[in-house]
């Protein structure tokens, strides 16, 4: 919480406002370590503001429409620090601030999932009292316009009344971070579930890419046919009404203020935390994105979508870790949900990104799988790995290199082996192999010291592999580590 403390002044009190700060700058948060960490506000034009801290004493005077805004020195991790802000109208006592790092945890439901649902969960809730772990919850807001704050309950510690709350996925990722690192770790939990990487990605992001057009080609689409939509469900929740029935209210439709509108989370969850130094990100999304011809640009979207955040936060090189989408549904499945892998994927090529692979920790019958602990600890690998400079970490399964042919097989080539790679079934499962008839069928797979070597005796003349190209696959492969194989395949998406 913060304490306003009001100050006499002999100026009439219609000319000075009281000097604000949004939710973000409160009692008990988290200050990046390293940078000049921004603190900021409004307060009346020409009025001057101090800001205290560490035995810094700042000084600054808002502008002509009323912002002002400092940067703090630069220090290592530590507290519990005050930091005071004060004003010819009042004073603002800001207590419990620590320093360490702060990672944006976002994404959709698999991200927002409570620790109260996680595995373990009363178990896992029971021990958890770190007070050098800090989450801030922002609140759900669809915005048209970049907003300056958000809503939420503010930052607090981690205790066993605090965290049932939290994304488990978070907290387990911070969990690991800190007691590895040993400092303190912020967490900024902006999610919201069933929600498409569109809505999270700035206007002018995807108004500069051509090829994102089908946004909001789709999104007009959406619009015009609103009203007959919306006609509709106001039925369905007048009969719903008048049934008593138990059964959850009708959904209301997308239209204008939907949390899918192109652009209005990244306004109203995003945009307002763009000022606050960060150490990085990790998203958990890609469900909302897997359908019908969505998946087909998925990892152009997904590229834009984070050097736009980099923009926004003016760091182009912010790790951003996120999940591969895990094992769902059955084996017949269309593969949009392969689509949207191999689109996570690809996005490897962008520097400092790392991505969790899952494939093995999912519940077929289950969009949103419960083991949330194998998913923070692999973000924190990866965390250690790529922001953290840990070369010796291995933070990633093996990645599809390269394949060679060999006769009548195919010789696959993978990075991030680690110590070898092993499979976890008696057979290596999750491999098919097609010839130039572009027919895949099973395979049967060897590991040949770190390589895997796939044929079948029904192709003779192959020319492509897939591994777990399914939305369910039975996929063994890891390596020595126990990190998992990210499913790919060979061919060309033409092929």
């Amino acid at each position: 919480m913060r304490r306003i403390v009001a100050v006499a002044v002999l100026i009439a009190p219609a000319l000075l406002a009281d000097i604000r700060v949004p939710l973000l700058i409160s009692s008990h948060m988290v200050l990046q370590r390293d940078v000049p960490a921004r603190v900021w506000g409004t307060a009346s034009a020409g009025e001057a503001v101090t800001v205290r801290f560490r035995g810094q004493e700042l000084h600054t005077t808002a502008n002509e429409l009323g912002r002002w805004s400092v940067h703090l020195w630069p220090g290592g991790a530590g507290g519990p620090f005050d930091l005071r802000i004060e004003g010819p109208a009042n004073r603002i006592a800001i207590d419990d601030v620590l320093v360490g790092d702060v990672w944006v945890a976002s994404g959709q439901s698999n991200m927002e999932w409570p620790m109260s649902r996680a595995r373990d969960a009363e178990k896992e809730i029971a021990v958890v009292n770190n007070p050098n772990i800090r989450v801030f919850r922002v609140a759900h807001k669809v915005s048209d316009v970049p907003l300056e704050d958000v809503a939420g309950p503010g930052w607090k510690p981690a205790t066993r009344e605090t965290i049932p709350d939290a994304s488990a996925v978070a907290y387990f990722f911070a969990r690991h971070l800190q007691q590895h690192l040993k400092i303190p770790i912020g967490i900024v939990q902006s999610a919201w579930g069933g929600t498409p990487a569109e809505a999270w990605t700035s206007g002018r992001a995807l108004a500069n890419d051509a090829a994102l057009q089908p946004v909001f080609t789709e999104w007009a689409r959406v619009l015009a046919a609103y009203p007959q939509a919306n006609a509709a469900y106001m039925r369905r929740v007048k009969d719903w009404e008048a049934s008593g029935s138990k059964e959850n209210r009708p959904a209301p439709p997308q239209g204008p203020g939907h949390q899918w509108q192109p652009s209005g989370l990244y306004n109203g969850m995003i945009a307002p935390l763009t000022p606050y130094a960060v150490r990085g990100f990790i998203w958990y999304q890609g469900e909302s994105n897997a359908g019908s011809s969505r998946a087909l640009y998925y990892h152009r979207l997904f590229s834009t979508m984070i050097r736009d955040w980099r923009r926004a936060w003016a760091d182009d090189g912010l790790p951003f870790l996120f999940v591969q989408l895990a094992n769902y549904g059955k084996v017949a499945l269309d593969n949009q949900w392969a689509l949207v892998r191999e689109a996570q994927l690809q996005t490897l090529a962008l520097r400092n990104t790392g991505m969790a692979v899952t494939i093995d920790i999912g519940n077929p019958e289950d969009i949103h799988p419960t083991n949330k602990q194998d998913v923070g600890l692999r973000l924190a690998l990866a965390a250690r790995a790529i922001a953290y400079g840990e070369r010796a970490v291995v933070y990633s399964g093996p990645i599809y290199r390269q394949a060679t042919r060999e006769g009548s097989a195919m010789r696959l080539w993978f990075d991030h082996v680690g110590a070898g790679l092993h499979s976890r079934a008696r057979e290596i499962k999750g491999f098919t192999i097609a010839g130039p008839d572009r027919h895949f069928v099973p395979a049967q797979a060897r590991i040949d010291k770190n390589t895997v070597v796939v044929s079948s005796p029904e192709v003779t003349d192959p020319i492509a592999v897939r591994y777990g190209w399914e939305a369910s696959p039975e996929a063994s492969l890891y390596n020595a580590e126990g990190l998992p194989a990210s499913p790919f395949r060979t061919d060309p998406a033409w092929f």
